[in-house]
C-alpha cells in the first residue's frame, strides 16, 4: 500500500472535478483495509470508501483519508435453479454484466453500463429498466468497523428500497462493503416492460439482446464519464400521490409515471425537460443537451458550478409542478456527507 498525501481527486471520481483530499490510498485485500482503519496514524481521520467515484460530488477538499476499494475476484458456482455469484466489492459494475452475458447468464442483462463497482450497487440499490439489485442479489458481505470481521446480511436484512438500503441508515460509517452475492435464475424470464424494451420483438428476446438494448440506449441519451465528467443521474424520480399526479396530468397530459406501490414514480428527467433546462449552463456546469436529468462537466467545472446549476434545476421543477427533487448523487463535504442545501449554506 502506497499513500499519497494532499491527493488529487480528479481521476478517482467520475465527474473529474479537480478537487483534492488530506490523503489517499488503495487497497486490494480486506487484511489491507483492516490495517488502514487499525492504523494509529489515521485514527482521528475521517474516512471515505470510494469505489469508480461514479456517484459522488465532492463539494470541497475532503479533510481526511480517501480509500479506494480494489477488492477484485468474481467466483461462479451453481445450483439446480441458479447461478450463484461470488463477487468482490471493487471489480467494476459494467464489466460484470459484460461478463456475466458472455456466459449466457441471464438475469443483470437490465443493469448493463451502469456506472461505479459492485460494493456500491447494494448501497443504492441500482437499478434500470424495469430491474433493481434487489432482485437478484441473496447476500451481501461487509467488514464491520467495531470488531473488524466479516458478516454476511440476507437480502432481507438489507432493507432494500428505491434507491436505498441499510448501508445508508442504520450501518453507515460502521460497515464497508466486501463482496455481494447473486443468484441468477437458470429459468430466465425476460423483463421488457420497462420504456424502449417494450418494443422488442418476443421471438428474439435473450440476455444477449436484452443488453445490446440498454447498452445502445444508454450510449444514446448518457455521456461516457471518460469524455465528459458526470455522475450519471443527478436526481432520483420522485413519487408522488395519485391524487397529485392526476392534477398535474390534467394541465400536462404527457407527463411520464409510473405506479409504484399506489404511489406514482415520476421521470424526473421530463419534469427537468419541461422547465427547459437542456443545455443551459452554469459556469463551467451544464445540464446535459441531450438528458436532462444530467449534469456535465462542461469546461472545467467546480463544486459551486454544479451546487448552482442543481439548485436552479430543484427550484425550477418546484415552482412548476410543486415537486422537491432529491439528488441522486452523494455530495461529501469537508468532514463528510452533506446535502444541497447544507452546500449551498457554505459554498455560496
Amino acid at each position: 500500500m502506497q499513500f499519497h498525501l494532499n491527493a488529487s481527486l480528479k481521476n478517482v471520481h467520475t465527474f473529474s472535478i479537480d478537487q483534492t483530499c488530506d490523503a489517499l490510498v488503495e487497497v486490494t485485500t480486506i487484511e489491507e483495509l483492516i490495517s488502514v482503519y487499525k492504523d494509529s496514524k489515521w485514527s482521528a481521520l475521517p474516512k471515505l470508501i470510494l469505489g469508480k467515484g461514479s456517484n459522488m460530488l465532492f463539494t470541497d477538499h475532503f479533510a481526511g483519508l480517501i480509500i479506494v476499494n480494489q477488492l477484485t475476484g468474481i467466483t461462479l458456482t451453481e445450483i439446480d435453479s441458479h447461478h450463484l455469484l461470488h463477487v468482490n466489492g471493487g471489480e467494476d459494475w459494467p464489466s460484470l454484466v459484460e461478463w456475466s452475458v458472455g456466459k449466457g447468464l441471464g438475469g443483470l442483462e437490465n443493469l448493463a453500463m451502469i456506472p461505479g463497482c459492485s460494493g456500491s450497487a447494494p448501497i443504492q440499490n441500482i437499478g434500470a429498466y424495469g430491474v433493481e439489485l434487489q432482485d437478484v442479489c441473496e447476500y451481501v458481505d461487509t467488514l464491520c468497523l467495531d470488531t473488524y470481521t466479516v458478516k454476511r446480511l440476507t437480502k432481507e436484512q438489507c432493507l432494500f428500497g428505491y434507491r436505498d438500503s441499510i448501508f445508508k441508515h442504520a450501518l453507515y460509517g460502521k460497515a464497508i462493503v466486501v463482496a455481494i452475492g447473486l443468484a441468477l435464475p437458470k429459468e430466465w424470464k425476460p423483463c421488457n416492460h420497462y420504456g424502449p424494451l417494450k418494443s422488442l420483438p418476443i421471438e428474439t428476446l435473450s440476455p444477449r439482446t436484452i443488453f445490446d438494448e440498454v447498452c445502445a440506449i444508454r450510449s444514446s441519451k448518457l455521456p461516457d464519464p471518460a469524455v465528459q465528467g458526470n455522475a450519471g443521474s443527478f436526481f432520483k424520480n420522485p413519487v408522488i400521490t395519485k391524487d397529485h399526479f392526476d392534477r398535474l396530468r390534467l394541465l400536462y397530459p404527457s407527463i411520464v409515471g409510473y405506479e409504484n406501490n399506489n404511489m406514482i414514480k415520476v421521470a424526473a428527467g421530463w419534469l427537468i425537460d419541461q422547465c427547459q433546462f437542456k443545455g443551459v449552463i452554469e459556469g463551467g456546469a451544464q445540464v446535459h443537451p441531450n438528458q436532462a436529468l444530467v449534469i456535465i462537466n462542461y469546461d472545467k467545472a467546480t463544486a459551486l458550478d454544479v451546487i448552482k446549476l442543481a439548485e436552479r434545476v430543484r427550484q425550477s421543477v418546484l415552482d412548476k409542478f410543486d415537486i422537491q427533487l432529491e439528488h441522486e448523487v452523494r455530495f461529501m463535504g469537508r468532514q463528510g456527507e452533506t446535502n444541497l442545501d447544507k452546500a449551498l449554506e457554505i459554498l455560496v
